[in-house]
């Protein structure tokens, strides 16, 4: 049986980063959309740092936990932060704004968790191993979201700079995807990798794409601040 402590401490290494990963994201969507005239997630008291503002119960504990466990991948979501883009001063441009919001301060975040791993030697070594931790899984995680986020697909954050920024020829046809987004992302998540394992020919495509810009931003990021 393995030993509760343990237990604990591995399941405080990855949920401490994961709510601090997504709770930092979601309010700066919102923040960003008060500052360009939208005062939605404001009002509905959205534009906060409280963790429980913005856990979805499944999207946030359930699936992930379970993907982890089964896949090692992490995959999940947090209540949407309410935008009403006609409010926005500008909507077309200003919703780029509020869509790049979130994975910006995911990149932050990666850059002062590496700057933090410099205080690391100096703590009592107990100590020190429980924040190193927390602090590598955060710099993977917030990069992690960060780049899954700005793939081009509605709902995701990438969508909606795609949707503002391409010409409308472009950009409508994409928008009509949001309804099938999340869809899609579970068929390439979950169904296609599950389905060709199962015939002996492992295709994991979200993973190919996603992993090359992960691992060089983490190694930009390591570079940046000192760690290599």
């Amino acid at each position: 049986m393995p030993d509760i402590g343990s237990v604990l401490f591995q399941i405080s290494i990855i949920a401490l980063p994961v709510v601090i990963a997504i709770t930092f994201h979601e309010a700066a969507h919102g923040w960003v959309a008060r500052r360009l005239g939208d005062d939605t997630a404001y009002l509905q008291g959205r534009v906060t740092f409280n963790p429980l503002k913005h856990i979805d119960p499944v999207g946030t504990v359930l699936l992930p936990g379970l993907m982890f466990l089964t896949t090692g991948f992490l995959f999940g979501w947090a209540k949407p932060v309410p935008v009403d883009f006609r409010n926005l001063r500008d909507p077309r441009r200003d919703m780029v704004w509020v869509a790049l919001a979130g994975p910006g301060v995911n990149i932050a975040l990666a850059l002062v968790s590496a700057l933090l791993l410099h205080v690391v030697p100096l703590l009592p070594p107990y100590v020190g191993e429980w924040l190193g931790n927390n602090l590598q899984v955060s710099i993977l995680i917030n990069v992690i979201l960060a780049v899954f986020n700005m793939l081009p697909l509605p709902p995701l954050d990438g969508g909606r700079v795609a949707v503002g920024l391409l010409p409308d020829v472009l950009a409508f046809p994409l928008a009509r995807l949001e309804r099938y987004g999340i869809l899609i992302l579970l068929l390439a998540l979950i169904l296609v990798p599950f389905a060709s394992r199962e015939f002996g020919y492992p295709v994991d495509p979200l993973r190919w794409i996603i992993g090359p810009p992960v691992d060089y931003i983490i190694d930009l990021i390591a570079r940046v601040t000192g760690l290599s």
